[in-house]
């Protein structure tokens, strides 16, 4: 079994080596501003839309890069480049933001949903912290308080009525525990509480898992997506739970990893019916890179708090899963999906979902906690 810090030096190498020089390379706009994320195996680009949740996603990674990892000018300016591109763009006159825009910045489709705002807020919280600007970070406050408005009441976005679902307290509680590390406003610890205690209604005991609905004897209800069971398990982590809540979140991590492993070719299965019936999502069985980035960093945060090695076991299995089928040590970066059986079905390394995101966000805090490495002083 690799030693953790074998791990940690092979994700920083990783992150910093094949990753993170992909997108610099490839995919930065320097005539009109943003990012590419439409690109080909080598980086060409294949459309010239851009997206704005991977905008914001883009500009929080290169940020977090910067203000946690190595405050290299490219990395600023990374960000710089993209969050300038978000911020005169990316919203509409009610102050809504588009799901995505010509190259230019023109409104290219509107989807109704709260969640390319939440990627701006964070993109543009953790970039007011590496350009210290006090008024930005208020902006992000301002506009975390109206996406509360959006979820709450779907309606202002001009959508009907929605089931709870799990993606609305996975993005509450990564938002929140965002803030709350700037901001000593006691709402958003009362927030995360309320995160907490709301996940459980997606719990489902007997398989010790998170369902994308409350569960049901309905298609929605019977959902599972292993991926984003994981990752809703470590944000809740990160929120600091009491000591039951914190013991069924690491259950909830290992169930999610028993019931969505394939066992007969391995990886994580994208969705699932845990009744067994099939699925809606037609796409279900395939095997998709960032479900495997949530489970490396989770079942490493797992260990960090236990110390149990089956938790290493874990990792080993999946670390040689998702390197085995998604980096490509060519071209740097992951593809992103597979079949069932592991085979590529296409060599995009990003596409309008895919972006510079998963890979290196796992990278970095993998590598982080693996190695417990200091800030450098900047």
């Amino acid at each position: 079994m690799p030693s953790l810090e074998s791990y940690a030096r092979r994700y920083r190498s990783e992150l910093l080596d094949r990753v993170i020089p992909f997108w610099l390379r490839h995919s930065l706009d320097r005539q009109y501003g943003g990012y590419f994320t439409c690109l080909t195996r080598e980086g060409k680009i294949y459309d010239t839309r851009k997206y704005i949740w991977l905008q914001g996603r883009a500009v929080w990674m290169f940020s977090k890069l910067y203000n946690e990892l190595d405050p290299r000018p490219e990395f600023l300016d990374a960000a710089r480049l993209i969050f300038d591109f978000l911020l005169k763009n990316a919203r509409d006159p009610q102050g809504r933001y588009y799901f995505s825009l010509t190259r230019e910045g023109r409104p290219a489709f509107y989807q109704r949903k709260p969640y390319a705002a939440v990627f701006a807020m964070l993109g543009m919280l953790e970039f007011s912290k590496a350009i210290n600007d006090h008024a930005l970070r208020q902006e992000a406050i301002d506009l975390f308080w109206q996406i509360r408005k959006w979820i709450q009441d779907p309606t202002l976005l001009g959508r009907p009525p929605q089931l709870p679902s799990l993606a609305d307290v996975m993005v509450t509680v990564s938002m929140t525990s965002e803030i709350a590390k700037v901001d000593p406003d006691p709402r958003y610890r009362e927030i995360l509480r309320e995160c907490l205690q709301s996940a459980r209604i997606f719990y489902e005991p007997r398989r010790r898992i998170f369902l994308e609905y409350p569960p049901s004897d309905t298609p929605e209800g019977r959902l599972f997506c292993p991926g984003d069971s994981i990752e809703a398990s470590w944000f809740l982590l990160h929120a600091d739970p009491d000591p039951e809540m914190r013991a069924l979140l690491l259950d909830s991590i290992e169930g999610a990893l028993e019931f969505g492993w394939d066992k007969e070719y391995g990886g994580l299965y994208y969705f699932m019916d845990v009744e067994g019936l099939p699925p809606l999502p037609l796409e279900s069985n395939m095997k998709l890179w960032w479900p495997h980035t949530e489970a490396i960093y989770a079942t490493i945060l797992a260990h960090s708090l236990t110390s149990d090695p089956k938790w290493l076991t874990w990792l080993e299995r999946i670390d040689a899963y998702a390197f085995a089928h998604f980096s490509d040590p060519e071209h740097g970066e992951w593809f992103g999906y597979c079949d069932r059986r592991g085979e590529l079905t296409n060599t995009a390394k990003g596409n309008n979902y895919k972006g510079c995101f998963h890979v290196p966000r796992m990278l970095l805090l993998s590598y982080q906690l693996l190695s417990q490495a200091p800030i450098p002083p900047r």
